[in-house]
């Protein structure tokens, strides 16, 4: 990896998303850009061009100060950071920022649903309109990362956002566990019909898989990518996405949101 960006409001959870990429900049002698987008409120912009001045460039060196304090951790020393100020407004610019980076690491808060972590946005927004991989972590875990599970249909549509999940961790020494969960009812398929499709999908990913392709059973799809993560001791969970709609539909349904909002696990997802 070359570049990792870290969208921030200096919160404990963006510090979380700033320990994550210390670690795996470490690995990979990675760049760490950190972002702070303000958001100009309307009462602001609707003053005299003068008075949006003066208060923009007040807002601005008091994120300045602000990045002086949050960056000022031992675990940054020797590490290339380029602190960032946007303007909120323009949402676009992350992306475009984002576009030479190969991941984007946010911090959320937790199992109550996908929280904003910054003003005006949220984790969701930037995951639908991300061409880069998103990670998101909810507490400050060391991401010393051996296996990861990617989850998917095993449809065409998910190899190329496999074959970018295992080139991604498989250079920081981490093995990727590819995992198909099986659903009762209409759902249900045959270890026939399985292996079939796991053949097809296999055929035209770029390299031979690191571990045999599991089949879990479960009820949900959520339910079977968190319990099956939990027993292999996984350490990151990954999830093809839709940038369009949202999360990657699995059968019938978006479920994506669900697991990055329930698992405890940090979550990356790519997109399809």
């Amino acid at each position: 990896m070359n570049k990792i960006i870290i969208p921030v409001d200096f919160s404990e959870h963006s510090e979380h998303a700033l320990f994550a990429a210390s670690v795996l900049a470490k690995k990979t002698n990675t760049e760490i850009e950190v972002v702070h987008m303000l958001e100009l409120s309307e009462a602001l912009l609707n003053k005299s061009e003068s008075q949006q001045q003066m208060e923009a460039i007040y807002y601005m060196r008091l994120a300045e100060k602000k990045f002086d304090e949050f960056l000022d951790k031992d675990y940054l020393k020797g590490f290339k950071i380029t602190p960032v100020i946007k303007h909120f407004k323009v949402f676009s610019e992350l992306a475009e920022m984002a576009s030479d980076a190969d991941l984007i690491i946010m911090g959320s808060h937790g199992t109550s649903g996908v929280e904003e972590f910054f003003m005006g946005s949220n984790t969701e927004k930037v995951v639908r309109t991300s061409d880069v991989p998103v990670l998101v972590v909810k507490d400050r875990v060391n991401l010393d990362i051996e296996t990861v599970v990617f989850a998917c249909d095993l449809k065409e549509e998910n190899i190329a956002a496999y074959n970018k999940a295992q080139k991604m961790f498989n250079a920081i020494g981490a093995k990727v566990q590819l995992l198909y969960v099986n659903l009762p009812n209409d759902y249900f398929l045959s270890t026939h019909e399985i292996k079939e499709l796991t053949d097809k999908f296999l055929a035209k990913t770029a390299k031979e898989p690191d571990f045999p392709v599991a089949y879990y059973s479960d009820y949900t799809v959520e339910d079977g990518v968190l319990n099956f993560s939990n027993t292999i001791s996984a350490d990151v969970i990954a999830i093809p996405t839709h940038g369009r709609t949202g999360m990657a539909h699995f059968f019938n349904g978006s479920i994506g949101e669900d697991i990055a909002n329930h698992a405890l696990l940090p979550v990356v997802t790519f997109k399809i």
